[in-house]
């Protein structure tokens, strides 16, 4: 193993030396304003690179990143994130995104210990808890964490709309939308959970539908 980071570092010139060969401007444009519209909340695992999988450049996407993408109402880390890209940036597009094979929601599904991560994980525990009519009926343990994964994205959606600061945005007439992705890191692809929640009146109707989905694409 390198010893520094010098790789890294080398990395980074050659890049930013292309991208200023390809757009002289660009550095200047972001030390001048963020204007992202969006804002990612995804899982920490180094597999799922935001910006990348989606095309966008630095400048365009808002991301706060945690193990199991998981939105708790006292984690105040996600919370000002989220406050930040709501009141402050007034970003269009919330996008709460998991992972096929996710190891976090692996270890809550098999009630593997970790360490002080499980703590943390007690969430995911909660979901599959919650579903466990959904989780039972998968024929293997490979189609329950498959389910688990989504499953946990569609309650963490809910659990963003239901912050204080969404629900008051809501309520002032702001317009923004709270999606539902989950990303396979098999084929690169993105899924849609046809969650895509508007407004507070709209939870129920979408978390119902996105949960059905799941349970009728069981194998």
């Amino acid at each position: 193993m390198d010893d520094d980071l010098t790789q890294l570092l080398a990395n980074n010139r050659a890049w930013a030396a292309a991208m200023t060969a390809n757009d002289p401007e660009f550095f200047q444009r972001l030390v001048n304003r963020q204007r992202p519209a969006y804002l990612w909340i995804g899982c920490s695992d180094s597999r799922v690179p935001s910006s990348q999988l989606v095309g966008l450049l630095p400048g365009d996407m808002f991301v706060h990143r945690n193990v199991a993408n998981v939105v708790v109402h006292s984690d105040l880390n996600c919370l000002s994130v989220l406050h930040y890209a709501v009141v402050v940036l007034k970003v269009r597009h919330i996008i709460v995104c998991g992972h096929y094979g996710c190891s976090g929601v692996h270890a809550a599904l098999s009630n593997t210990s970790i360490g002080l991560v499980d703590n943390w994980l007690r969430h995911v525990q909660d979901v599959r808890n919650k579903h466990a009519a959904i989780i039972d009926a998968c024929p293997s343990e490979a189609a329950q964490l498959h389910a688990l994964c989504a499953l946990n994205v569609i309650e963490q959606v809910v659990n963003v709309c239901q912050t204080t600061m969404v629900q008051r945005a809501w309520m002032q007439g702001q317009m923004f939308a709270v999606h539902g992705l989950i990303y396979d890191i098999a084929d690169g692809l993105l899924e849609d959970l046809s969650l895509q929640v508007t407004s507070s009146d709209a939870i129920a109707d979408q978390y119902e539908r996105a949960v059905a989905q799941v349970a009728a694409t069981l194998p």
